[in-house]
């Protein structure tokens, strides 16, 4: 029960730092684009993780983990450049609500219990809830088509992320996968961000906030996830992301001046209460099961 816990605790500290990181690189995308932010955060991470988790101490790497690795490490990278595409042209809440469509319907895909797909579809119905809220809040809130794309397609890679990461856990210490997942991430966002990105990468102010956008947008909420994902079953982890709308919403509004509405606020409580009720059942079936 204490494992479980503190795995909870993690992804919640993941998701806090994932979206504060998010609406700080926000900031970034006038300086450098959008695939140069992400080159510059990945990268960063990846350097900063590997010297502190020095990966090489733990031996050679099998060919069976090496595969995983970079199914893993794909599937991080794509998310990472779709997320910041959709998180240009639409709002920071909107984009986040989105692409749990990924963890939600992989939490539906491994689940074996009915109250499972009614959490699952009463976070749904947040999510609907949501998404039409932002026709009430100006043209400046406009649902972008490229947006929504993007960030259905970072669904998509959310879901393989979980999916892959919790394999490469099984052959690899949560540092050394979370680290070396990262470093393939970034090599594959490099090209992109050398091409967007260019000459403006010796811009100072880019510099001064880079380093932080890092640690919070990868390198500390990866690792926690990779921890978490590796002591909780995947549809227990995939309906406790549904919390990353409620903090990219607050933290989109307090941060970016994403103005909330009163039912996007309603489907945030939605949202909670089905990653809540999904917990309280799977506590209450775990607790059955010792009895």
């Amino acid at each position: 029960m204490q494992f479980r816990l503190l795995a909870i605790a993690m992804i919640l500290m993941s998701m806090a730092s994932i979206q504060f990181g998010a609406a700080l690189a926000k900031n970034l995308f006038p300086l450098v684009g959008v695939a140069g932010t992400a080159m510059v955060r990945s990268t960063l991470a990846a350097l900063l993780l590997v010297t502190v988790r020095q990966p090489w101490k733990g031996g050679p790497v099998t060919r069976v983990a090496l595969s995983e690795l970079v199914l893993y490490g794909g599937a991080l990278g794509a998310m990472s450049l779709f997320f910041y595409l959709s998180l240009a042209r639409i709002p920071l809440g909107v984009s986040v609500a989105l692409q749990f469509l990924g963890p939600l319907g992989l939490a539906i895909c491994t689940s074996h219990r009915l109250t499972d797909l009614l959490w699952a579809g009463l976070a749904g119905v947040g999510i609907f809830l949501l998404l039409t809220a932002n026709g009430d809040l100006g043209p400046q809130h406009n649902l972008d088509i490229k947006g929504v794309s993007f960030a259905l397609l970072a669904a998509l890679c959310w879901a393989l992320y979980i999916f892959f990461g919790q394999r490469a856990g099984k052959h690899l210490s949560d540092g050394r996968a979370s680290s070396l997942g990262l470093v393939i991430s970034s090599l594959i966002i490099i090209p992109f961000g050398l091409h967007h990105a260019g000459t403006d990468l010796g811009n100072h102010t880019l510099w001064l906030y880079a380093p932080l956008v890092a640690v919070l947008s990868s390198a500390l909420p990866y690792s926690l996830e990779m921890m978490a994902m590796t002591r909780l079953p995947a549809k227990t982890f995939g309906v406790m992301m549904s919390f990353e709308p409620a903090f990219a919403a607050i933290l989109g509004d307090l941060m970016l001046h994403e103005n909330l509405h009163w039912q996007q606020w309603l489907s945030i409580g939605l949202i909670i209460a089905a990653s809540v009720g999904s917990i309280i059942s799977e506590g209450a079936k775990a607790e059955a099961h010792q009895g």
